[in-house]
């Protein structure tokens, strides 16, 4: 028997090792490969490019409460097929998928806790679950936040991603838009602010209702904000638009936002709004 042949007994003989295919994840900005536990580390922001991956909710309270502070709020129960709606499939097959998915009832989440000390209400929408779209339930989730910054007598933060309202819903849908227009002049009756934080992607329905009402508005990084397509806007003005059109830094230098902050900086940013803003949240 040759060497060779000895060798690949032996190597046919040795356990194999499974490498987990989750450990090296491709950044969508810049194609680079990045070890996951360094993204996870960079709080899921690129470190060749500074690309920022989307996250959901339970990632965004734990990145901005103080530890242990916070609570994850209970969302209000909503009508899963009001409609009766089936397209390619019953939506009750798409809501059952997304939530085994994302382990979430629906797109919209609301945690209370502190952030440097300061009582805040944040809500965070997941574009993991069905893009983020709104629908009756993200409506109520919004407001039953509204509802609790205001009994808590903190602001109330909201983290936007979606691709506008949810179409198996049809006009129920749209109604979220003058429900949670209402549930934020509340809050201002109440004296208390409502900061938006745009993150990649806001567009559409929730672009036009509260992603774009907040009394002060911060963006992440380079992230896509528009109510409508740009292939549809070029079309329609028979321009063409600018390469960063429909981006944070755009919105910035247009007056559309106020600051255009990366991830890790949000924390430290809230935590002085909301001390400047609201210097009786600093809880006891």
């Amino acid at each position: 028997m040759s060497w060779i042949s000895r060798v690949r007994n032996v190597l046919a003989l040795a356990p194999r090792k499974e490498t987990p295919d989750n450990l090296w994840h491709k950044c969508k900005g810049c194609g680079t490969m990045v070890f996951t536990k360094e993204l996870e580390d960079n709080q899921y922001v690129c470190p060749h490019c500074d690309h920022h991956e989307r996250i959901g909710p339970a990632l965004r309270f734990r990145y901005l409460f103080d530890q242990g502070s916070y609570t994850v709020l209970q969302s209000p129960r909503t009508l899963d097929d009001p409609l009766k709606f089936r397209d390619q499939k019953p939506y009750p097959a798409r809501l059952k998928a997304a939530r085994a998915a994302t382990g979430e009832s629906d797109a919209f989440l609301n945690a209370s806790g502190t952030i440097l000390g300061h009582r805040a209400v944040i809500g965070v929408q997941d574009f993991a679950f069905m893009g983020g779209s709104m629908g009756q339930a993200v409506g109520e989730a919004f407001i039953a936040g509204v509802e609790a910054a205001i009994g808590a007598r903190a602001p109330y933060i909201v983290f936007t991603a979606s691709g506008g309202a949810r179409m198996q819903e049809g006009i129920l849908s749209l109604m979220q838009m003058p429900r949670t227009t209402v549930a934020i002049e509340m809050l201002h009756d109440a004296g208390l602010p409502y900061i938006v934080v745009l993150t990649d992607p806001t567009s559409g329905g929730v672009m036009a209702a509260y992603a774009m009402l907040g009394d002060i508005q911060i963006a992440e990084p380079r992230a896509t904000l528009a109510f409508t397509g740009r292939r549809v806007i070029e079309n329609t003005i028979r321009e063409k638009l600018p390469d960063d059109f429909q981006t944070s830094e755009y919105y910035r230098e247009h007056g559309l936002v106020d600051r255009v902050e990366h991830r890790k900086d949000l924390r430290e940013v809230l935590g002085r709004v909301i001390g400047l803003l609201c210097p009786g949240t600093l809880a006891a």
